[in-house]
C-alpha cells in the first residue's frame, strides 16, 4: 500500500448535496485539522440545511458559485487548495431523458473549467466522483471493473462518461494528478427525495403509494453513502495519480426488493404498490468490483444493508422537516432566511 497523501486544504464542489454534504460531515468529523471548503450554485439539489451543523467548524468555508464560471473557481483555488474532489453535478436520471443541455453544461463543461483552473493553480490532486452507469448495463452475470468499457445508455451517464475522459486526458497530457472514482447506488441520510428510496420512503410516511418502473426487477448494487464517502478519502489519502477506482458493497437487490423491504419496515402491504410504464432506455443491473480499491488502499464497507436501509427508514422518520420542506419547496428559503440573499 502507498504511503498517505499529505492534504491539509480542500475544496469540495456540489457538497451541499446528498454525498457531497455527507463526505463534507465525515471530513470535519475525521480530520478536524483540514480546511475544507464548499463551493455549490445551489441548485434544486442543493440543500443549506444539509450543511448546518458544519458552519460551527472552524475550518469550514462555504461559497456559492457555479463551478462552470473560470473566476469564481479560479477565486477561490487562488486562497489555496491542496485537493479537489467534484461532487458538482446534474445526476437525476429522468431529468436528462427530459432534456440534457444542463447536464452538458455543468458535467462536461463544468469539469472542464475545474481541470484548467486546478492545473493552473497547482492543485495537487483531482478526484473526480463519478458513477458505475458510465458502464452501461449488465448481463445476468458479471460485475463492473475498472477495465469495462464505457457504454452509457442515458444522456446523464453520457455526460458523466465524457468527464471521465476529460479527467483521464488531462492526467496523460499534463502528467495531471487525476484519479476517477466509480460508485454504485448510495442510500442513506440527506438524499433529495427524488431518487427511489428517500422517494418511496416519504410517500409511505404520507400513506401514498409508490411507482414501481416497469416490472421491478432491475437490479442496483447498494451502497451505504458513508461506505462511499470513507472509500472517497481512502483514494484521495492512498489513490494512485491516474487510476479509477470502482466502489461497491456486494449489495445487489432488484427494485421491487428494495419496494418490499421498505414496505414492511413501514408497516404497509403491496396495496401500495403502483406499477409504471417503464423509464427510457433503463439499464437491466449494474454490479460493481472494488477489489482494486480494497487492495490499494486500507478502505472496506462497513454497512450491512438491511441495518442501513432500516436506519436510513429511521432517519427520515425523525427528520420529516427536513425532507416535507424540500417537497414543499420551503428548503429553497433557508439560504435567503439564513444570508439575507435570495437563490
Amino acid at each position: 500500500m502507498r504511503e498517505s497523501r499529505v492534504i491539509q486544504r480542500v475544496l469540495v464542489t456540489g457538497g451541499a448535496g446528498f454525498i457531497g454534504s455527507n463526505f463534507i460531515q465525515m471530513l470535519l468529523r475525521e480530520r478536524p485539522q483540514w480546511r475544507v471548503v464548499c463551493l455549490d450554485k445551489l441548485t434544486y439539489a442543493g440543500n443549506m440545511a444539509n450543511l448546518e451543523t458544519c458552519f460551527e467548524h472552524e475550518h469550514f468555508r462555504f461559497v456559492r458559485g457555479d463551478i462552470c464560471d473560470p473566476t469564481v473557481v479560479e477565486e477561490t483555488l487562488a486562497q489555496g487548495i491542496d485537493a479537489v474532489v467534484n461532487f458538482a453535478a446534474e445526476s437525476h436520471v429522468d431529468r436528462s431523458i427530459l432534456g440534457c443541455q444542463e447536464f452538458v453544461h455543468t458535467n462536461v463543461q463544468g469539469v472542464q473549467v475545474l481541470l484548467d483552473a486546478a492545473r493552473q493553480g497547482d492543485v495537487e490532486l483531482f478526484l473526480q466522483v463519478s458513477t458505475d452507469e458510465v458502464y452501461g448495463s449488465l448481463g445476468a452475470q458479471g460485475r463492473f471493473t475498472e477495465t469495462t468499457p464505457l457504454a452509457p445508455n442515458s444522456p446523464y451517464s453520457a455526460s458523466k462518461a465524457a468527464a471521465d475522459l476529460l479527467v483521464r486526458a488531462y492526467h496523460h497530457t499534463y502528467g495531471f494528478a487525476g484519479i476517477i472514482t466509480r460508485c454504485s447506488n448510495n442510500y442513506g441520510p440527506y438524499q433529495f427525495p427524488e431518487k427511489l428510496i428517500p422517494l418511496f420512503v416519504t410517500h409511505l410516511l404520507a400513506d401514498k403509494k409508490v411507482p414501481v418502473y416497469g416490472d421491478g426487477l432491475n437490479v442496483r448494487d447498494w451502497i451505504h453513502v458513508e461506505d462511499h464517502c470513507r472509500a472517497i478519502l481512502a483514494v484521495m489519502e492512498y489513490g494512485q495519480a491516474g487510476r479509477i477506482y470502482n466502489v461497491g458493497a456486494d449489495n445487489e437487490r432488484t427494485n421491487l426488493d428494495i419496494t418490499m423491504m421498505l414496505l414492511e419496515l413501514l408497516g404497509k402491504d403491496d396495496s401500495y404498490l403502483e406499477y409504471v410504464t417503464d423509464r427510457l432506455g433503463h439499464d437491466r443491473r449494474y454490479a460493481i468490483d472494488s477489489s482494486l480499491v480494497q487492495a490499494e488502499t486500507p478502505w472496506r464497507p462497513r454497512w450491512d444493508f438491511a441495518e442501513g436501509l432500516a436506519a436510513t427508514v429511521a432517519w427520515y422518520k425523525e427528520h420529516e422537516p427536513w425532507w416535507s420542506g424540500i417537497k414543499t419547496g420551503a428548503y429553497r428559503h433557508y439560504y435567503e432566511q439564513q444570508y439575507g440573499r435570495k437563490l
